[in-house]
């Protein structure tokens, strides 16, 4: 292989994980984290289904991330207005056909993967046959929000579907693998990680209010304008604390179940930033400083119930 090649095999295999966003997986992560160790604190875990169901959702995620380089470089909304990193197919790196076979491949992989997970976890048929449809659903979910002719990701409508999947959808269905019955106290951490998913959604939204304005992505944050969106965010941050919060009273002996709170000086820091930085290029860092809490809670969680 000569130089030239190598260095046009390098930057391909670097646009493919910059395509993949490699750093939004731990917040993916945090809802099977929590839904799944929340089980533990009850008597149930199985750490297969576990990694099952990790690799499910990273497999969701990454076919998401995929799915939006594709559908923002197919609007034009990813152009030099965007203050947030260059997108493979924006940048020329990768090619619109390329993109298109790797959201195939990894669709019918998240397919596989949750089927396997389904096979393998402790749930009536009807309910497997419940979860599988809502695993569909998050497959197309995650292409339409920005591909396609209606994107609902460009109506407002992205806050809706990741607090679906990321929270409700991602700690219940791990928790529901784990256990194989539902309990309704589960929805106040579910609501919470979907929180915390949607205010990283929220400050993304929010740095690009003028780009996406420009370009016709109608977001949430467009819809509110700037200073509501940051008030939104408060809000989103304040009502997760609490439902953590609600759900440990409610379910957790005090003690070591309690060290997730360590993890919430980060996200009130988060919105106290969000809140008071009116610059727009300068919230980029508080999007993965919010991602990477949320995470930190959920191995909180984990660690606080192994205890």
């Amino acid at each position: 292989m000569d130089v030239e090649t190598q260095n046009t095999t390098t930057s391909k295999t670097k646009a493919w994980l910059n395509a993949m966003r490699l750093r939004t997986l731990p917040l993916a992560l945090a809802s099977t984290f929590s839904g799944s160790f929340l089980a533990m604190e009850k008597g149930f875990f199985d750490v297969w289904i576990l990694v099952l169901t990790a690799v499910t959702t990273i497999l969701l995620q990454i076919n998401s991330n995929l799915a939006n380089d594709y559908g923002d470089f197919e609007h034009g909304t990813d152009n030099d207005d965007r203050i947030g990193p260059q997108r493979a197919l924006q940048s020329g790196a990768l090619q619109a056909a390329e993109m298109k076979n790797a959201i195939i491949l990894f669709s019918v992989l998240s397919l596989f993967c949750g089927f396997a997970l389904l096979y393998f976890a402790p749930l009536e048929i009807w309910l497997k046959g419940v979860l599988f449809a809502f695993g569909v659903a998050a497959i197309y979910a995650s292409i339409k929000y920005t591909a396609g002719s209606n994107p609902y990701g460009y109506r407002g409508l992205g806050d809706i579907s990741v607090m679906a999947f990321f929270g409700i959808l991602g700690v219940v269905g791990a928790y529901l693998c784990q256990t194989g019955a539902f309990d309704w106290q589960i929805l106040l951490p579910a609501f919470s990680i979907g929180a915390f998913s949607t205010g990283v959604l929220n400050v993304n939204n929010t740095r690009d209010i003028d780009s996406d304005t420009k370009a016709g992505k109608i977001t949430l944050a467009v819809k509110m304008g700037a200073e509501n969106a940051r008030n939104y965010h408060v809000i989103l941050i304040t009502v997760g604390l609490l439902l953590m919060i609600g759900y440990a009273l409610l379910e957790l002996s005090w003690g070591w179940n309690w060290l997730f709170l360590v993890a919430f000086p980060l996200l009130i820091l988060n919105a106290v930033k969000v809140k008071t930085t009116k610059e727009a290029q300068k919230l980029d860092p508080y999007l993965k400083q919010l991602a990477l809490s949320t995470f930190l809670l959920s191995l909180l969680i984990a660690i606080g119930v192994s205890l």
